[in-house]
């Protein structure tokens, strides 16, 4: 089996100026009532009210728009083209971009987490995974824009897939079968990551339960064991 490695991403509490902390949704609430009431301005729509929500809109965005171009690259490209290559080529660049960027920043930037696996000298495979301190409250929306895309976007890929098989094009097939290898790699990475990070705090939770009780308990029997000998010292000395 691969060796697991478990390492603390932060080891400090996120403060609000921090990068991976992101903006305050305080100071957008603020920046948004500073002007006047909420109920004299238009009601916008999902997307903006998400970006306005998010606490790293940046990076939501290029999460969302590799997967996006990737998949209408893949679905709308033929119609502006004839040029199949162009179209791989394309639509693989995306792939490669979309995976290399959910794996080492929109995880870490979204939910506080961050995996990659390291091939060992002897063949072995060791899985190393990064998470926050659970001191980091992560922003709602983001949480759910990013688990929901990550599950979602592979499902998308295995249907194409279903569509190329019946229709018996193998060249698109290949261009599908990159993109789901691709994205169950970081389904499997993040969702082992994310029960590690439960894991890992909740037993470090209970270890500190533990030492804290283990400590109120050695403190009292110090304490006792002190002031029977007190006692006992000015009961000799009268």
């Amino acid at each position: 089996m691969a060796d697991e490695s478990r390492v603390n991403l932060l080891h400090e509490e996120i403060i609000p100026d921090d990068l991976e902390a992101g903006r305050s949704l305080s100071n957008n609430n603020n920046g948004t009532h500073a002007g006047g009431s909420i109920s004299n301005q238009p009601k916008s729509n999902a997307v903006r009210e998400y970006f306005e929500q998010s606490s790293h809109p940046v990076a939501a965005f290029f999460f969302l728009a590799f997967r996006v171009g990737a998949l209408l690259t893949y679905l709308l490209g033929s119609i502006f083209t004839d040029n199949f290559t162009l179209v791989f080529v394309i639509t693989i660049l995306l792939l490669a971009f979309d995976f290399w960027t959910v794996k080492n920043v929109s995880g870490r930037l979204l939910v506080g987490l961050r995996w990659w696996n390291e091939i060992q000298e002897d063949g072995s495979n060791r899985w190393v995974f990064e998470s926050a301190s659970p001191t980091r409250k992560n922003n709602a929306a983001d949480s759910r824009l990013f688990w929901t895309v990550l599950y979602v976007t592979p499902v998308l890929w295995a249907l194409l897939a279903l569509t190329c098989i019946f229709t018996f094009k193998v060249s698109w097939l290949v261009i599908v079968v990159m993109a789901i290898v691709l994205n169950v790699a970081n389904v499997y990475g993040y969702s082992q990551c994310d029960k590690d990070a439960k894991r890992k705090w909740a037993t470090g939770i209970a270890a500190q339960t533990a030492f804290g009780s283990l400590g109120s308990t050695a403190t009292g029997f110090v304490g006792r064991a002190v002031g029977s000998g007190l006692t006992s010292l000015f009961s000799s000395s009268r």
